[in-house]
């Protein structure tokens, strides 16, 4: 499980550094030829974010089309890769449950905001009792991971969320969560999950083996909420921000890597690129910054 928990943690904290990267960049969000028919109308931001640099295409786009999402992961070279990094071995799965969504746009056609302010906020309960909630809803983006509940908890969580990254064990089922204008984006560390996703939205029989706890059984979203994450930023943030080895030496087994203190560390200056809120439950120290981001890691 703990596995889990750090490529979702990877996956929220690399996608608001991919915003920003975005943001700051360009004024245009790469566009897949076939299935995106508009493009954004978004400003850059005026601050470069840290780690920029990894980014090292100009127009990367995070969440895949069913129209090219090989051709997608070819370019990137995520066809050399099984999940959780790339589509080797899972493509026909990919294939069935894009084919089941309604768009991979980033935001809606009629957002314009010229530049958006991020915050990724975590599930370790640091924010009981803090009356926070209404400057998380101050922010443009909210990102939130798994089922973390806002319901009864909206003074100090907020009750906004823009997108909310989950997988088929974490993945709310009680339709009083659901949010309309909330982005859910599926997380895929195994072909299971997109076969989930995919019976779940063609009404299919849920098959529940191979998961290491039973997933939900009712999806409460609809299809144009949902988007899946291209397996590049995991991939990406894995070996290029927190150097995961790519290959094992053969006296070692590969493991999945779990939380720990030191984890956090190579994230600090992600969170720090331009005014943040970050709410993770570990105790470190947080050096000042003069980009007013508020650090309630604790």
């Amino acid at each position: 499980m703990r596995g889990y928990l750090v490529a979702i943690f990877l996956s929220a904290v690399f996608l608001y550094y991919v915003l920003h990267c975005i943001l700051w960049g360009t004024n245009v969000y790469w566009v897949p030829p076939v299935e995106m028919k508009r493009r954004n109308k978004i400003q850059p931001c005026l601050s470069k974010p840290a780690f920029a640099s990894l980014l090292r295409f100009d127009q990367f786009h995070p969440f895949l089309c069913a129209a090219d999402f090989k051709n997608i992961a070819s370019f990137y070279g995520s066809d050399k890769f099984d999940l959780p990094y790339g589509i080797r071995t899972s493509a026909s799965y990919f294939r069935l449950a894009l084919s089941k969504l309604q768009s991979c746009d980033l935001f809606d056609e009629f957002d314009n905001v010229p530049c958006k302010k991020c915050v990724v906020v975590g599930n370790g309960g640091v924010l009981k009792n803090k009356t926070l909630g209404e400057k998380i809803d101050s922010y443009d983006v909210i990102i939130r991971m798994n089922n973390g509940p806002i319901l009864g908890h909206e003074e100090d969580v907020g009750r906004r969320t823009t997108f909310r990254l989950f997988y088929p064990e974490s993945v709310f089922s009680d339709p009083s969560h659901n949010d309309p204008n909330t982005t859910v984006i599926l997380t895929a560390f195994k072909p299971l999950d997109l076969k989930w996703l995919w019976e779940l939205l063609t009404g299919g029989k849920i098959n529940t083996n191979g998961f290491w706890k039973k997933p939900a059984l009712n999806l409460i979203y609809k299809p144009y909420q949902i988007r899946i994450l291209d397996p590049f930023i995991i991939r990406t943030a894995a070996y290029e921000l927190l150097h995961f080895p790519k290959v094992f030496p053969k006296n070692q087994i590969a493991r999945k890597r779990t939380i720990n203190g030191g984890f956090f560390l190579p994230l600090r200056d992600l969170l720090h690129v331009q005014p943040c809120l970050s709410t993770f439950p570990r105790k470190k120290y947080s050096r000042p910054s003069g980009r007013l981001c508020f650090s309630l890691e604790a």
